[in-house]
């Protein structure tokens, strides 16, 4: 297996299903490449575990692993044991992470979250649809920020409907279900409504075991009918009397979201007093509707008050062909919230939707790590700087080793010149000149080709991305190095 001089992190993908998959995203790629090769196979998990880990820096890794293989190979063909140049990765790498330090900026404001989104979002979708994303992730995260808990991204809703085009994308400060109402005559749109969440059954049970009923004539049936009615009833009638408290004779709506049945009577009884009721709402909702909506989620009637209903400023009902969405809008002080992903076809809807994936684990990280370092390859340029300094320090042949690293960091800003449509090697000589110069992260600016400062433009990456692709990709690369011979595993071999 050859290593890429080269990695542009987009293709199509045509799955054994028959179905097309389009994308920039290199965890997406790796996920759905069927590899056989067991080096290209080992690479690809680093990558996609790198991912699962800071949501970001899949395609970093594939490139920095092939690159240290490939400046390593130099030097062991000429007879440098593996062993030896793998310990002056090591050494390398703790230099590495020196800098990454000495780099790191403390910044943590919603502009700064607003930058390290973009840089995320624009290496995967074009940059109009990047720059509406990056404020809805943002704010998205904001929102559910709790002081002295951990971000809990599930929080987050997407929800997405072939509906108009991306520019479309928006974040509602509330809840999108992706059902509605099962009756005619419940209203399609409230105003100022309270919200009743539960998860009780308004509906027929049947017992869970085999059990039968005997009656010797028509009126018990009719009793055991009634009493059976009776029973649903009751619960309807406590939302009913629930309501009228709370509601009176104004024209506050009033909205039961339950995750079990509710009957076809049970319907018409809510319909006949104005209620919205959803049935069979999806378990992950009912949590985020407490935490968007306010209230409590009940089990049970049997001491239902108004304190434990939550509130919404906007309820209604939207249909598109077969399909009915849910909103649930202006609330107060919403915990949870969606972003709806809008798109003209299934292939721009998802390659939106894992952008915005990776975008909030970008805020997420940069939110934990309270640091940010410069991109638009600024780190690597710096690395290979301070390398090729620090080699001059390191006794015996384990300085080839270093000198290998230093050169392999080289491969993202020159995969960024190459991408842009510029001359790789013009660029990587006016980086290295203008950081000798100045003694501070210079980047390359992908418009022109020169160099910038990308701290001042905005362009920051995640720390933990950083960190992390350090660390995976010399441990894997010096383990691929000491590599004697690749067997293919088997009973075969035990045969004859």
């Amino acid at each position: 297996w050859t290593p890429p001089t080269c990695c542009r992190s987009s293709g199509i993908n045509a799955e054994y299903g028959g179905d097309i998959k389009i994308t920039k995203d290199g965890n997406v790629l790796l996920h759905e490449m069927q590899i056989q090769h067991p080096t290209a196979s080992l690479i690809a998990r680093v990558a996609t575990a790198q991912d699962d880990i800071t949501g970001d820096g899949t395609t970093s890794n594939v490139l920095i692993i092939g690159e240290l293989l490939k400046q390593a190979k130099v030097y062991i063909s000429d007879g440098l044991h593996p062993r030896v140049a793998a310990e002056g990765f090591d050494l390398a790498k703790k230099k590495a992470l020196e800098v990454l330090d000495a780099m790191s900026i403390k910044k943590n404001s919603r502009d700064d979250l607003i930058n390290i989104a973009r840089t995320s979002l624009r290496t995967k979708v074009k940059g109009a649809v990047a720059d509406l994303l990056t404020e809805c992730i943002v704010d998205a995260v904001l929102a559910i920020k709790k002081e002295g808990e951990p971000l809990d991204l599930h929080m987050v809703e997407m929800m997405s409907m072939e509906h108009k085009t991306e520019m479309d994308t928006k974040l509602i400060k509330g809840l999108v279900m992706d059902h509605g109402a099962r009756h005619p005559d419940m209203p399609k749109k409230v105003t100022d409504a309270f919200i009743l969440t539960c998860n009780v059954s308004l509906e027929y049970e049947k017992s869970e075991v085999n059990s039968s009923f005997f009656y010797k004539s028509a009126e018990e049936r009719e009793k055991l009918v009634k009493a059976e009615r009776a029973f649903c009833d009751e619960k309807v009638q406590q939302i009913i009397d629930l309501k009228r408290q709370v509601c009176g004779d104004s024209d506050k709506g009033f909205v039961v979201i339950n995750q079990k049945g509710v009957d076809p009577n049970s319907l018409d009884a809510l319909a006949r007093e104005g209620i919205v009721a959803l049935r069979r709402a999806k378990r992950r909702n009912m949590e985020r509707i407490v935490l968007a909506c306010g209230g409590t989620a009940m089990n049970s009637f049997d001491d239902l008050k108004p304190e434990h209903l939550g509130h919404a400023g906007l309820f209604y009902e939207h249909v598109l062909g077969d399909d009915k969405f849910t909103f649930i809008e202006e609330c107060d002080n919403p915990q949870s919230v969606t972003i709806l992903i809008k798109g003209p076809n299934k292939h721009t809807i998802t390659q939106i939707k894992d952008a915005a994936r990776d975008g909030l684990r970008a805020v997420k990280n940069a939110m934990e790590d309270e640091r940010v370092v410069p991109g638009a390859g600024a780190f690597e340029i710096a690395v290979y700087q301070a390398l090729q300094q620090y080699k001059n320090e390191v006794r015996g042949k384990a300085r080839l080793g270093v000198e290998a690293f230093a050169e392999a960091m080289l491969i993202i800003p020159k995969c960024l010149a190459q991408n842009s449509g510029h001359d790789a090697q013009d660029c990587l000589v006016t980086l290295l000149q203008e950081y000798s110069g100045v003694e501070r992260p210079v980047g390359l600016d992908l418009t022109s080709g020169e160099a910038m400062y990308p701290a001042e433009a905005g362009i920051l990456d995640n720390y933990c991305v950083k960190k992390q692709l350090l660390n995976s990709c010399t441990v894997i690369s010096s383990n691929l190095l000491i590599v004697d011979e690749v067997m293919r595993a088997g009973m075969s071999s035990l045969k004859g």
